[in-house]
Order: structure tokens, then C-alpha cells, then sequence
């Protein structure tokens, strides 16, 4: 398992930290949900790609 991976979703999870702060803080609460929502699409994303890639492997592996 790649430590970069491990980063990429670090680094969305502080941002998205950072712009849900600073708009709550701001009376946006609404963009702050749609924010948190993008993030974790953003990372589901990543993690499905990760997994295809798995999947992908096993069926070359086994022959499939």
C-alpha cells in the first residue's frame, strides 16, 4: 500500500477541515455541508479507484 495514498487523503481531509471552518465561521453553513460533501466524494473516489485496481489484479492473478 502506497504511503501517497495515505497523504492524498490527508491533505483533502485538512482542506476540507480548513473551508468548513472558515465558513461556518463566516454564517455559510450551507456551502460549509456541500463542502464537506464534496470531499468526501473526492475521497470515495480515490478509495473506489483503489479498489478496482484490487479487484483487477485478483482476476489477473487467479485468471479470471
Amino acid at each position: 500500500m502506497d504511503i501517497d495514498l495515505i497523504f492524498k487523503i490527508a491533505a483533502v481531509g485538512i482542506i476540507v477541515s480548513i473551508l468548513n471552518q472558515v465558513l461556518v465561521r463566516s454564517g455559510r453553513e450551507e456551502q460549509a455541508t456541500m463542502t464537506t460533501l464534496a470531499g468526501l466524494v473526492v475521497v470515495l473516489l480515490i478509495v473506489v479507484q483503489k479498489i478496482a485496481q484490487l479487484f483487477d489484479l485478483v482476476k489477473n492473478l487467479f485468471d479470471f
